[in-house]
């Protein structure tokens, strides 16, 4: 079953969840002075649109008609029961999950693309700088980029430039230029805070230059709604009141931010972040004031963290390889409104290879990782009885990613 919605239903607003979160966020904080960060800390990386939507009250925010253009390309995406998924486990669990591998970079990505660079080409900004873990953002703001005139310099995490150099040349293709990062140390496999610390650098010694973050600053969770906001109205064309169980994998928390932060006010719908073992920021991190990089550039952020100097195993999930979490998302665990599960690489590849060959198509190692809880909770619901809807966010394809799943297949994948 595939719930489609026609192009004028794409959503006309994002969704602002702050005022419905269990207690107010904590203010980022300057990385000199250690005071609450105001505009002007922000004007040399961001344009004032996006400051602005970083720290809004307003629960919804207009979507600009030239970012509704772009978004009907592909959007709305669509919603998907996974019949065959479930029989194969044999649960009365009812299974759907969000597509948005379907984007033109292959992954919810590009909702918050298209609209930064759209802001950036409206305040004068000619080119922008971003890191890239998985190289999913850095295609998505290459493809927005190129659409919008602006040049595109890509920090790519060096441990996924050697393992997915198809994800380079995508990029490329777009017209962005890609190098790996740490750029100063080329032993080093990276991480995605040394190649924000690379990005930021850039950014700031060229006066035509903005930063673009794929994660964790509210303005990028607030773009993602899109894709919660389309997910209920597709649900209840379904014929499903709400979900019981909501699913994302979390890195720095956009595509889990994206499907569920819409379903935040219902206390009825569970909502579940699923992370890698290798890198357990909510599941074994600690709260607190943290640098969203390697180098200590960017402001402090509130939020569970494994240290901005941790480097994590070099696992094929590289979009999940962040040493913290967006404050949204720490909120709501830390406050009991989301839960945290985190899986060992070994264990999501058995779940991605069993979607693949009942679903039909072949995940993201990030996607793998809410398809794996997916799995468990349904075959819970086996054993009681109980037929719990789940839904949980299809994030992005793994076409890109079959070295993985060639490692995996022939028993070379460690789980790190």
């Amino acid at each position: 079953m595939r719930i489609v919605l026609p192009p004028e239903a794409v959503p006309s607003a994002w969704y602002n969840v702050v005022p419905d979160l269990p207690a107010p966020l904590e203010p980022p904080l300057h990385p000199g002075t250690r005071q609450p960060v105001g505009p002007e800390d922000l004007a040399p990386l961001f344009p004032e649109a996006l400051i602005l939507q970083e720290v809004t009250s307003d629960p919804w925010v207009e979507i600009p008609g030239p970012v509704l253009d772009v978004l009907r390309l592909w959007r709305p995406t669509p919603l998907v029961r996974a019949r065959r998924l479930e029989a194969a486990l044999g649960t009365p669990a009812r299974i759907y999950y969000k597509d948005e591998s379907v984007s033109p970079a292959g992954s919810h990505k590009p909702n918050t693309a298209v609209a930064q660079a759209f802001y950036n080409q409206q305040a004068g900004t000619t080119r922008l700088t971003t890191e890239t873990g998985a190289g999913q953002w850095g295609s998505a703001l290459a493809f927005a980029s190129a659409l919008f005139g602006l040049e595109c310099k890509v920090y790519m995490v060096r441990a996924s430039f050697q393992q997915k150099p198809y994800r380079r040349v995508l990029m490329e293709t777009w017209g962005a230029s890609v190098v790996p990062s740490p750029v100063a140390d080329p032993e080093h496999p990276g991480s995605l805070g040394t190649a924000i610390s690379d990005a930021v650098a850039d950014a700031a010694g060229r006066a035509d230059t903005h930063y673009a973050l794929g994660s964790v600053l509210n303005h990028v969770l607030l773009h993602q709604t899109v894709i919660g906001l389309e997910a209920k109205e597709q649900l209840a064309k379904a014929g499903e009141t709400r979900p019981d169980l909501v699913i994302g994998s979390c890195g720095g928390g956009s595509n889990l931010g994206g499907l569920a932060l819409p379903f935040v006010p219902d206390p009825e719908v569970a909502l579940l972040a699923v992370e890698p073992a290798s890198c357990p920021t909510l599941t074994a991190g600690r709260f607190d004031y943290d640098f969203g990089d390697t180098a200590g550039l960017t402001p402090l952020l509130s939020m569970y963290t494994l240290g901005h100097d941790f480097v994590p195993p070099t696992i094929h999930a590289g979009g999940l390889r962040y040493h913290g979490d967006a404050p949204i998302i720490s909120n709501l665990v830390r406050h009991g409104r989301m839960g945290a599960a985190a899986y060992p690489q070994g264990k999501v590849f058995e779940a991605a290879v069993l979607f693949a060959r009942t679903q039909g198509s072949v995940p993201a190692p990030e996607t793998a990782h809410a398809i794996r809880a997916a799995i468990d909770e349904a075959l819970r619901c086996k054993e009681t009885g109980e037929e719990r809807v789940i839904l949980f966010s299809y994030s992005g394809h793994g076409l890109l990613d079959l070295q993985a799943y060639d490692d995996h297949l022939a028993g070379r994948l460690p789980d790190a």
